[in-house]
């Protein structure tokens, strides 16, 4: 059976479609590197940050994560420069899948966190097109 197509609409969820950046050539890494904060980049300038061991405070399980992601997320992601005013749109969209751990979330939810754009235009940004930062509806 063939899925129907569907129109996304504000409530879609989205995320980052991994998948796209392997058959686009581009690595993510790269542009993960660009949002850490200066510290975080200080710390990993050359350094190849694979994944570590991370310890979950709550359950005390240990679980392999990747290393720059975790940074970004426990770190960067905390501070008032990670996305601000001047950050392009896009780039705060992906910076907050980033954080998020990409866990999707709707066009609605967005809004609410970045608080930028009306809901219908970031709709408009994100499904008109080209795919930017393999943003896509999630399946």
């Amino acid at each position: 059976m063939v899925a129907k197509w569907h129109r996304p609409t504000v409530d879609t969820k989205f995320h980052i479609d991994m998948r796209w950046w392997e058959e686009s050539n581009r690595n993510i890494r790269v542009y993960i590197r660009e949002a850490l904060c200066d510290e975080c980049r200080n710390e990993f300038s050359g350094a190849d940050v694979g994944e570590i061991d991370w310890v979950d405070e709550q359950t005390g399980e240990v679980t392999r994560v990747d290393g720059l992601i975790h940074a970004l997320r426990t770190c960067c992601s905390t501070k008032p420069s990670y996305i601000t005013p001047s950050t392009p749109i896009i780039d705060a969209v992906f910076r907050t899948f980033l954080a998020n751990g990409n866990r999707p979330l709707s066009v609605r939810e967005l809004y609410e966190l970045l608080d930028r754009r009306p809901p219908e235009v970031l709709l408009r940004m994100l499904t008109a097109g080209q795919v930017y930062m393999g943003i896509r509806p999630a399946a």
